[in-house]
């Protein structure tokens, strides 16, 4: 299950470094201020030496996982999605509140101006660019992956504001981080998220995607989730069968799912469903399944269980403690209707 929130800033920290053609703004390599992170530094095209006093193994835990990232230029939002095809985790984009800034223009000013703010003043919330206002419960997620480009040898200014309003949330967490770049290093942006997050919080090592290695994203991104040790999303997928007519659903990461995932695998499972409420059909499926309720607001296409052995499936929207076991995508209300058709009618669950 992702959803798919709108902020200023990516938790998933995928740092980005900057360039012509990254996620970022040029980096200006040329320039004093950024000879240390100038690409002839130590820092490993891979993945980075971490700094002093970070956690450098792995401890991602098996609760929720939040991927947060910010991108200028769509490098960075390409590695989040190629981050979910692997990883079930929600995700929050950060925008900045000003929409149409070109950080680029008059020779790089705006974001140029925008770093040395932050550098200048980094305790002064003032410093930081305002981004948009999002909603979202950081005390549910245990791991925060964070993907951001480089602006300058440091971290996106969008990003640096997220973590600093943010940054007291997020004790107790694992916290990873995704840096993009052209080719400068990221060992200023590591610093960055030392200092605007808990450092004893960051996890692992960072992933670093430049253009040298841009080509091989997916693999390094694999060999980075399996060192990080994330749990592989589920790729069966549960078949809804009703009138001859089939839809398919993508499993939820939890072990109501999977419990009835293997279940399936010994036979499929054919109940009775209708109408209830106006906004769900609901049936028992005959047995009983583990529970992970929690608080959720339901839409069009969500397969939820209730009190373990009731399978419900949503056309209309619901708030209520749930557990999730799987999502039809890209479904409207009107298409799963049609689907489900009206007044009592049977359901066939299979999976593939």
């Amino acid at each position: 299950m992702k959803k798919i929130l709108t902020i200023l800033a990516f938790l998933c920290i995928s740092l980005v470094a900057c360039g012509d053609k990254d996620d970022d703004t040029k980096p200006a390599e040329n320039q004093g201020e950024n000879q240390k992170d100038n690409p002839q530094n130590n820092d490993n095209p891979q993945n980075v030496e971490n700094p002093e006093n970070q956690n450098t193994e792995p401890n991602v835990a098996n609760g929720k996982t939040l991927l947060v990232y910010y991108s200028y230029t769509g490098n960075v939002k390409s590695i989040a999605n190629e981050f979910l095809k692997t990883v079930d985790a929600d995700v929050l984009e950060v925008l900045p509140a000003q929409e149409g800034l070109k950080y680029e223009a008059d020779n790089y000013a705006i974001g140029s101006a925008l770093i040395k703010a932050i550098r200048d003043n980094p305790d002064k919330a003032e410093s930081y660019p305002e981004i948009k206002s999002y909603k979202i419960d950081l005390e549910q997620y245990s791991n925060i992956v964070i993907a951001t480009p480089l602006w300058w040898s440091n971290m996106a200014a969008p990003m640096q504001t997220f973590l600093f309003q943010e940054g007291n949330k997020l004790t107790n967490k694992n916290i990873m981080l995704i840096v993009s770049s052209a080719s400068s290093g990221i060992s200023s942006v590591i610093d960055d998220a030392k200092r605007l997050v808990n450092k004893k919080n960051l996890t692992g090592e960072a992933l670093w995607i430049n253009n040298s290695n841009r080509s091989e994203m997916s693999t390094l991104l694999t060999q980075w989730i399996e060192n990080q040790k994330f749990a592989s999303k589920m790729t069966q997928k549960l078949i809804i069968t009703v009138s001859g007519e089939s839809l398919e659903a993508d499993f939820a990461d939890n072990s109501s799912a999977k419990a009835l995932a293997e279940a399936l695998k010994q036979s499929p499972i054919t109940y009775k469903a209708d109408d209830y409420g106006g906004f769900e059909k609901v049936g028992d499926l005959g047995q009983s399944f583990p529970q992970n309720n929690e608080q959720i607001s339901t839409s069009a296409g969500d397969i939820i269980l209730y009190q373990g052995h009731n399978l419900c499936i949503y056309y209309g929207e619901n708030s209520w403690n749930f557990t999730r076991i799987a999502k039809i995508p890209n479904i409207s209300k009107e298409e799963l209707l049609k689907f489900l058709g009206d007044g009592e009618f049977e359901v066939k669950l299979e999976v593939k």
